[in-house]
């Protein structure tokens, strides 16, 4: 029976936003190279009212999936936010998007923004700017990418390699945290 890890996987990745929800998604094959695939923003500001909001995610996300078929889930882990409100509200928008990708029967990886910029930068603390320009770079696309666009797809190049490592070791990402 052949490895699941070494065949060619379609990887959507999402930064959730209340206004703005970044949508990417890459294939990796076999030997771990990414291919762009798709990326967009989903804009839903001025969709109505928060809930209306919340709706236009699921479906959106909902329709992109149905559409590119992917085969596992990436998005951002929430971050503690200095306004309550706004981070309750990116809380909101992520359930919206974590239950779209769930209500099709997908698993869902999640990361912190530190382990996307480490993994596509190479420091934890790299800016917006230097994540969109390696994000360019690493799946060869020309011309600059919104940045909400561009998040999404480091976060499922994130994932690409971070499967690619779990393969490798053979022990399961739970297990990376040193414990105290």
């Amino acid at each position: 029976m052949p490895n699941p890890e070494s065949r060619s996987v379609r990887i959507l990745g999402i930064d959730p936003g209340s206004q703005r929800t970044g949508v990417g998604i890459i294939d990796v094959d076999a030997q771990g190279r990414s291919v762009h695939v798709f990326h967009d923003t989903l804009t839903v500001l001025g969709e109505g009212g928060f809930p209306q909001r919340l709706k236009r995610i699921y479906d959106g996300l909902c329709a992109i999936i149905a559409e590119h078929r992917p085969g596992e889930v990436a998005i951002e882990r929430v971050f503690m936010a200095r306004n309550a409100d706004s981070a309750l509200k990116l809380g909101q928008a992520r359930g919206a998007a974590i239950c779209a990708a769930v209500s099709q029967g997908m698993d869902v990886h999640e990361y912190a923004a530190s382990e996307v910029k480490q993994a596509v930068v190479g420091g934890g603390r790299a800016d917006k700017t230097q994540v969109q320009h390696m994000v360019g770079v690493l799946l060869g696309l020309k011309g600059p990418i919104q940045a909400d666009a561009g998040d999404a797809l480091a976060i499922a190049l994130t994932h690409a390699h971070t499967r690619a490592s779990t393969a490798r070791v053979g022990i399961p990402r739970s297990a990376w945290r040193r414990r105290r």
